[in-house]
């Protein structure tokens, strides 16, 4: 991908401190983030075991970012982006806490359950939209790809590696446990960013001042949106991420199902499953800036998308429990290398006023194809009778997207080899 250190404006040293307090405040928050994302539906798991209800919780819990993520990327470039996170894991702290309250009295139906998922969710959007943001406001543009495997770190870290066998063994020890964690480690992060120095509301150029002197939210909505299509790269970047993200949702939302049913795995094992794909991510946050830096970003995404749907194939073949672990951590490790390029990619190309409504469009297309696939990945298990075929089928489709993504970059490069090379 090109490098256009031009759009990002370079930090000053008071901004690069703050790069520890982002990492560690992002670290917390995924934290609960881990330990919700297991104990919801391990908690739903005890109200049902219906497949397309299961895979409703993960449409719930990604269903803001289809309806709000523009709007809050739109906010996000009017507003201080750090008083955006501390404000919304204050939120997601409170959320949680009522969701405790729901467990503690034995008041949780499924669809309080969802509820939970939704406000929660809510509240995601604007921290994590943000968190990303304001990633070019502590780091230079040769920082952006270790910053960016970095962050990808604290959220592999937070919601795989610790969260997610935290969220199951306190919930095998008691079903409100896990919430109580969550509640404190989104307090935690919302804590830590109040000591972070400086005003992080976006400076708008100058010439989007002349323009539009008294910009709307609307106006800035479709200056967001024009950018991105009119940007040759960026839009079709923002194509492959929708098609991998709802391509590996269809098995991901059945993830559970899938270790308890298939696997055999009990409770406690499935946050332990999901450990051994928080070291793969770990090991694809550990080489991602060296791919991303040293080969064609065109090809690192393709070979990314068809090396995680190989591994989902190899899950929906596998009868052994720690085969799977291993293949979901090559997955998991693929993804991560994607997440980091795409991240990079549009660090770099977009400009810094406009990142956050960049960032909004991205996500409601990308993050918005997650309850999509969730919902369709139920349908299929329905229809497949199991959660092994779905997974199969998942990987197929990763694969397939792979390959489209190949043969275009070599069509791409073929062409441009004959505009250099006329015959």
């Amino acid at each position: 991908m090109p490098h256009d250190s031009t759009t990002t404006a370079t930090p000053s040293a008071p901004a690069r401190r703050g790069l520890p307090l982002l990492l560690g405040a992002n670290l917390a928050a995924n934290l609960g983030d881990g330990i919700a994302k297991v104990a919801f539906p391990l908690l739903a798991a005890t109200v049902t075991r219906d497949p397309v209800l299961i895979a409703g919780l993960s449409a719930a819990q990604f269903l803001p970012w289809l309806l709000l993520a523009v709007l809050a990327g739109a906010l996000l470039d009017r507003i201080d982006r750090r008083k955006a996170i501390v404000l919304a894991n204050t939120a997601r702290a409170a959320a949680i806490g009522g969701m405790t309250v729901l467990v503690l009295t034995d008041s949780a139906s499924i669809w309080l359950i969802y509820v939970g998922a939704l406000v929660v969710g809510v509240a995601e959007v604007v921290a994590d939209s943000a968190a990303n943001v304001l990633i070019p406001s502590v780091v230079d543009s040769n920082g952006l790809s270790g910053a960016n495997s970095k962050l990808q770190a604290t959220e592999i870290v937070g919601q795989t590696f610790a969260g997610g066998p935290l969220g199951s063994l306190t919930f095998a020890v008691f079903a409100a446990f896990p919430f109580l964690l969550t509640s404190a480690s989104f307090a935690i992060g919302a804590a830590l960013l109040l000591a972070l120095a400086g005003s992080f509301r976006p400076q708008r150029s100058s010439s989007e001042m002349q323009d539009r002197p008294t910009a709307t939210l609307r106006s800035d909505l479709a200056d967001g949106l024009r950018w991105l299509v009119r940007d040759p790269i960026m839009w079709r970047l923002v194509v492959a991420a929708g098609g991998l993200a709802l391509t590996s949702e269809l098995a991901q939302a059945q993830l559970v199902l899938y270790a308890l049913e298939d696997l055999s795995l009990t409770e406690a094992a499935f946050g332990v499953f999901g450990l051994v794909g928080g070291l793969g991510g770990l090991a694809g946050a550990a080489v991602a800036s060296r791919l991303v830096d040293r080969f064609r970003g065109r090809y690192v995404l393709a070979w990314s998308m068809a090396a995680a749907g190989a591994a989902f194939v190899a899950m929906g073949l596998s009868a052994q429990p720690v085969v799977s672990a291993v293949l979901f951590g090559v997955f998991a490790g693929a993804v991560v290398v994607a997440n980091v390029l795409l991240a990079t990619t549009r660090h770099r190309l977009v400009p810094a006023e406009l990142l956050g409504r960049v960032l909004g469009v991205w996500r409601t297309v990308v993050w918005g194809m997650l309850p999509v696939g969730a919902l369709l990945g139920g349908l299929l298990t329905t229809l497949l009778g199991s959660t092994s075929a779905t997974f199969a089928f998942s990987g197929a489709c990763q694969i397939a997207l792979g390959v489209v993504t190949i043969a275009a970059v070599l069509l791409l490069d073929r062409r441009a080899g004959r505009r250099h090379n006329p015959a």
